[in-house]
């Protein structure tokens, strides 16, 4: 598994659905990127200039919503997993 560090967060990015409202079957080219990923694994946080650390915002297992074009995309094995800061996660879904 994969463990962040800093103000790092690591997100399972849900897939979404391949067709349009209207049946049509999208290509890959044409689908928006996701939004939304569960978090699965958080960094310590960032710090201060005096070095103190600022816990995250964000919890394992969380839903969250971010930036669209935010992040580094990574392979562990068979899994795809999204690298980001927490400055690009916008907002948790409750």
């Amino acid at each position: 598994m994969l463990k962040p560090l800093g103000d790092r967060i690591v997100l399972r990015v849900k897939k979404e659905e391949e067709k349009s409202v209207g049946g049509i079957v999208l290509t890959t080219s044409a689908q928006e990127k996701p939004s939304t990923a569960e978090v699965i694994a958080v960094g310590q946080g960032g710090r201060t200039h005096r070095g103190d650390v600022i816990a995250p915002s964000v919890a394992v297992g969380d839903i969250v919503v971010f930036e669209k074009f935010a992040g580094t995309e990574i392979k562990d094995g068979t899994d795809e997993f999204l690298i980001v800061r927490e400055g690009d996660i916008l907002a948790v879904v409750e």
